[in-house]
């Protein structure tokens, strides 16, 4: 029986990129017949080893300033809420963490597209708890009970090591795609062809 081709995808709740990608990553997996391995990550310690302090998009306002309209431009032709929100890059840990307790019980797609229309789309602070509750809230789980679980000792141990393991993979940004071979693919305009690569149609 051969074995379906397979996707990891790198996001990080703070990437504006990452918003679209994973808007766009689900239908263009299907098409092609492609199984997606969703990966929260946090980019923080990623940058902290390039010896940033924070985003580039922040350390060059001129890229700062492309990029905010370039993803008005995506997220306007792809008839996704936008709205740049008052901190840029939000904290992201939380999210993230709870972000692993749901792809373990079915519910962290629907999760990470509500968290990423919090943040870029109603221009939400997704780094309160009063936020995540609330989004938790809406998934119709027990807000107390799932942050419980993510902010665990094991749970944190766990995006840890996923954030790790991205470093180790050399992903230096999100969204990235590693295909099953270990090809590595770096932003959303890249999905289709990490996609294609994946299903064994390499260029």
């Amino acid at each position: 029986m051969t074995q379906q081709p397979s996707l990891d995808f790198w996001f990080e709740f703070a990437s504006t990129y990452s918003y679209p990608a994973a808007a766009r990553i689900g239908a263009l997996a299907t098409q092609r017949g492609v199984a997606v391995r969703w990966r929260p990550f946090l980019l923080g310690p990623v940058f902290k080893q390039n010896g940033w302090t924070t985003s580039p998009f922040n350390l060059y306002p001129a890229r700062g300033r492309y990029m905010w309209r370039d993803l008005a431009r995506i997220c306007g032709a792809m008839g996704l809420p936008f709205a740049e929100p008052p901190q840029f890059p939000q904290n992201s840990i939380l999210a993230a963490r709870v972000a692993l307790i749901a792809f373990d019980n079915g519910w962290g797609e629907t999760f990470t597209h509500a968290v990423y229309r919090a943040q870029f789309g109603e221009r939400k602070n997704i780094g309160e708890p009063e936020v995540m509750a609330a989004i938790i809230g809406a998934m119709g789980k027990d807000a107390t009970d799932v942050t419980a679980g993510a902010q665990s000792d094991a749970n944190k141990l766990r995006l840890r090591d996923q954030t790790d393991e991205a470093i180790r993979l050399g992903i230096f940004g999100a969204p990235s795609f590693v295909t099953g071979d270990g090809e590595l693919f770096w932003g959303n305009d890249r999905l289709e062809d990490a996609l294609d690569w994946a299903a064994g149609k390499k260029k």
